[in-house]
C-alpha cells in the first residue's frame, strides 16, 4: 500500500536466501514477488538478467527425471508471464506477443484436459487464458492494431456462469466495455455504440459503468457538456472513483475551464493523496493544467513534487511531473 517496491524486492531476496532449498513452491513465489517489484521500480535490465538466470536453473532442474514432477506442480504461472515480459523490456514486441500466444495455447490445452477429467481447476485455467488474452489485446492496442485486439477480445464477450462446458452463456459487461473502447480508439463510433448498448442492457453492469461509457462516447463526438454530466453522475454513485475525476478534469479543460479542472484535481489530492499521487496520468494532467493557467506553474509543480515524494513511493516515472531536467 505504501508502494515501497525497493524494500519489497530486498525482502524477497533475503527470504529466498534464507529459505529451505527444498521448499520450491515458496522460493518460486518469492522470485515472482522480487521480479514484479523490480519491474515496478523500472529496473528492467536487472529484472531481465535475474529472470534469465532463474530460468536457466529451472530448465536444468526440470529436465532431471527425479525433480520434474515436483517442479511442474510448483511452477507459478506468474513467472511464465514475467518471462514473456522480458521480451517486451528488451524491445522485442513481436517476441513478447509470441510468448504470450504460447502461454495462451498452454492455458487452453490445460483447460480442455481439466474439462475432460471434470476437475475443479478448469475455471482457473479458463481465467488464466482470459488474462493472457487481455494482455495480448493490451499490447495490440499499444501497437495501434485495433482490429486484431477486437478480434481477440470479442470471443470473451460471452462467458459461462459456471465452469461446466454446458453451462449457460452470459454477456460480460466489462469485456463489452473494453471492446467498445477499442472501437472508439479506432474511430468506429457505430460499433462502439453497439457494445455500449449491450452493456447498458446488462442487469449487473451498474450505473457507474454505463455512465462512464456514455462519457467516453460523448467525448469522442466532442459533446463535452454531456460527457461532464455523465462523469458527475459516476461521482455521485462513487465519489472515490478517481478515474472519473481525472476524466472530468479533461472534459473541463476541453471546455476552457482550466481553473475548475485544477480545483477538481487538487480537491481529490487533498482527500486521498495515497490513491491519486501514485497515478501518473493524474499527476501529468495536473501538471499540464498548471502550465496552462499561469506563469507560476513551476512553483505549483514544485509543491506537487513534494507531495508526490511523500506519497508515491518507489517506481513512479518522474517525467509525468513535466519538470525541466536542470
Amino acid at each position: 500500500m505504501s508502494n515501497s517496491w525497493r524494500a519489497l524486492a530486498k525482502m524477497a531476496r533475503d527470504l529466498i536466501v534464507a529459505s529451505d532449498p527444498e521448499d520450491l513452491s515458496r522460493i518460486l513465489d518469492l522470485w515472482s514477488l522480487r521480479l514484479s517489484a523490480l519491474a515496478r521500480l523500472r529496473l528492467t535490465n536487472q529484472a531481465s538478467a535475474e529472470c534469465d538466470n532463474l530460468f536457466a536453473v529451472l530448465n536444468a532442474v526440470a529436465v532431471h527425471p527425479a525433480h520434474a514432477p515436483d517442479m511442474l506442480s510448483a511452477y507459478p504461472f506468474e513467472l511464465s508471464v514475467l518471462r514473456a515480459r522480458v521480451r517486451y523490456w528488451a524491445g522485442d514486441v513481436k517476441g513478447y506477443i509470441d510468448m504470450l500466444a504460447g502461454l495462451l495455447v498452454g492455458c487452453k490445452a490445460n483447460a480442455r484436459m481439466e474439462g475432460k477429467r471434470g476437475k475443479a481447476n478448469l475455471s482457473m485455467w479458463l481465467e488464466r487464458a482470459a488474462r493472457v488474452c487481455l494482455m495480448i489485446a493490451s499490447q495490440l492496442v499499444e501497437m495501434k492494431d485495433y482490429h486484431a485486439a477486437i478480434k481477440l477480445l470479442e470471443p470473451l464477450c460471452m462467458q459461462r456462469l459456471s465452469p461446466s462446458p454446458s453451462g449457460p452463456l452470459t454477456a460480460s459487461h466489462s469485456i463489452h466495455s473494453a471492446v467498445g473502447r477499442v472501437h472508439l480508439l479506432s474511430g468506429n463510433l457505430q460499433k462502439a455504440a453497439e457494445h455500449f448498448g449491450i452493456v447498458a442492457s446488462c442487469v449487473d453492469a451498474g450505473e457507474s459503468t454505463v455512465a462512464m461509457n456514455t462519457a467516453l462516447m460523448c467525448s469522442a463526438t466532442g459533446d463535452w457538456s454531456h460527457a461532464e454530466a455523465a462523469l458527475k453522475k459516476v461521482l455521485e454513485h462513487d465519489p472515490q472513483n478517481y478515474t472519473a475525476t481525472n476524466n472530468l478534469a479533461v472534459t473541463l479543460l476541453a471546455q476552457g475551464r482550466v481553473k475548475d479542472g485544477i480545483e477538481l484535481l487538487e480537491s481529490a489530492m487533498r482527500e486521498s493523496p495515497a490513491s491519486v499521487l501514485v497515478a501518473e496520468p493524474f499527476i501529468f494532467n495536473l501538471s499540464t493544467l498548471y502550465e496552462l493557467r499561469s506563469s507560476t506553474a513551476m512553483d505549483n509543480k514544485r509543491e506537487l513534487l513534494v507531495e508526490v515524494a511523500r506519497w508515491s513511493g518507489d517506481g513512479l516515472k518522474a517525467t509525468c511531473l513535466k519538470m525541466p531536467p536542470n
